[in-house]
């Protein structure tokens, strides 16, 4: 006796969709549904009403007739909603892709992890020692010779321009007290 009572002060349309979902087996859903259908349905309904005068106003026409109305909604088709391509044209394709072998997993038992330097916990602080200059030049002896035996240009200019060298190392855990 509800169902009659509420379908009583339903307006025409949310009738219409209430017995549109009815005649396709849907049986439970929410209230909101009626409402979103409806406004999705009076959307598309002005976006064709409107198409439809803007073909009559192009034809000089007065008024929309009938043939305005099935060329908007034939456009609205055409743009709207697309085929998927043939079964053949995805065969082929999926053929073309799977000729790529996939890449060899190195990784050992569990989770494979990105390397560290990937990640977070990877540690990103540096610590600036700065090197001690001698106020006179040293002689070239072998010692230094056997350290870098011929440096490039780069490692010269390097070595020239940065003073400064970088360390880093991870901190240890803090336990709670």
């Amino acid at each position: 006796m509800g169902d009659k009572d509420e379908e009583s002060g339903m307006p025409r349309d949310a009738k219409i969709v209430k017995s549109l979902l009815k005649s396709m087996g849907v049986e439970g859903y929410e209230p909101r549904v009626i409402h979103k259908f409806l406004e999705l349905w009076y959307r598309y309904v002005v976006d064709v009403l409107t198409d439809a005068q803007v073909y009559s106003e192009h034809a000089g026409k007065s008024a929309i007739d009938c043939d305005d109305v099935k060329l908007a909604i034939q456009s609205k088709v055409n743009f709207s909603f697309s085929q998927p391509p043939p079964r053949e044209v995805l065969l082929e394709l999926a053929q073309n892709r799977n000729k790529i072998p996939l890449p060899k997993t190195i990784s050992g038992p569990g989770i494979p992890l990105p390397p560290d330097q990937d990640t977070l916990i990877n540690p990103n602080y540096q610590f600036g020692i700065r090197n001690k200059r001698p106020v006179e030049p040293l002689e070239e002896t072998e010692d230094e010779e056997t350290t870098i035996p011929n440096p490039t240009q780069e490692e010269r200019v390097e070595m020239q321009q940065n003073p400064h060298q970088r360390v880093s190392f991870p901190l240890p855990k803090r336990q709670k007290d």
